[in-house]
């Protein structure tokens, strides 16, 4: 059998890191995934606070996405209130 342009190579596979196995972790390539973009350069002073407050509240929890209830937590810990 042949290979064709568009059926992939075996002969170099990408390794695979299986997340849920903790001796995996170590060896992981360490990218960010964010649910919002990377760059706050386009937002108001405030809004990018909370930007950032956001992400190093998901970077410290290891969370890729946020509930509405841990928003709120953030935003209380910026001091706002109702």
């Amino acid at each position: 059998m042949s290979q064709t342009m568009d059926s992939p190579s075996l002969e170099s596979p990408v390794p695979f890191f299986d997340r849920r196995n903790p001796a995996t972790v170590e060896r992981m390539p360490s990218c960010e995934r964010r649910q919002f973009g990377n760059s706050h350069d386009d937002l108001s002073p405030e809004a990018a606070e909370l930007a950032r407050a956001i992400d190093q509240y998901k970077l410290l929890h290891r969370r890729r996405f946020v509930t509405f209830d841990e928003i709120l937590a953030v935003v209380k810990s910026l001091g706002y209130h109702r």
